[in-house]
């Protein structure tokens, strides 16, 4: 039996999808310049050439890659509620979003230590500068109503603190004590201490030692 366009339309998709994945996880363990197209596509099980006809080429597989990290960062700025509830709302859907894409975090944080990726990472800010200056704007907007001095400043040292805490969880995994360290985010602005722990994924390399959360960690900014 022909498969309908409904169905055929699903099946594009979830193939999209599965190499969106498969790229993020091989760039994730060996960098960019370390995973092939086959590798790719051997872990997504389609064909090679689905590359192609999805993405364009390695570059624009790359890119959509950045892009997913934008729309995951993004998307915990946007809440509503009474100013405090926000700001708790803000900090644990970030670390929610950073626990639930540790490949996706890992993947990134590999490309920002490469020069190849550099043109990629800006093309890829610029694409999403709208909401990149909207969910900055939104972040200020909730320290403003609270009653900051500088709300542009909090907004700054907030996200400071949040990316510290998306690239020691994406180096240490379950090791590093996330729990304890949104408590202490949520007591350093005055928050209501939260009455249930959020339920985050415990994922780790396969195959590899965890190393503990100890030293320190420099991320290279593209």
């Amino acid at each position: 039996m022909a498969r309908s366009d409904e169905q055929n339309r699903h099946a594009r998709e979830k193939a999209r999808e599965n190499i969106l994945q498969a790229a993020i996880v091989l760039f994730s363990e060996r960098g960019v310049a370390g995973a092939s197209i086959a590798e790719i596509t051997s872990r997504a099980g389609v064909a090679q050439g689905l590359v192609n006809y999805h993405f364009g080429g390695k570059d624009q597989l790359v890119s959509a890659v950045i892009d997913r990290w934008f729309e995951t960062v993004l998307s915990f700025a946007r809440v509503d509620g009474a100013p405090d509830e926000a700001l708790a709302a803000v900090i644990d859907g970030a670390l929610m979003a950073t626990a639930f894409a540790v490949p996706l975090q890992r993947a990134v944080l590999a490309m920002q230590q490469q020069p190849a990726t550099h043109r990629l990472f800006a093309e890829s800010e610029q694409r999403h500068a709208a909401g990149v200056t909207a969910a900055e704007d939104a972040v200020r907007d909730l320290f403003r109503a609270r009653g900051a001095a500088d709300p542009a400043l909090e907004e700054v040292m907030l996200r400071s603190v949040l990316e510290g805490v998306f690239v020691k969880f994406a180096v240490f995994g379950e090791t590093y004590p996330i729990e304890d360290a949104r408590l202490w985010v949520h007591r350093l602005y005055g928050l209501p201490e939260p009455q249930h722990p959020l339920p985050l994924p415990l994922p780790a390399r396969e195959g590899e030692p965890r190393p503990r959360a100890s030293g320190t960690v420099v991320c290279a900014q593209p």
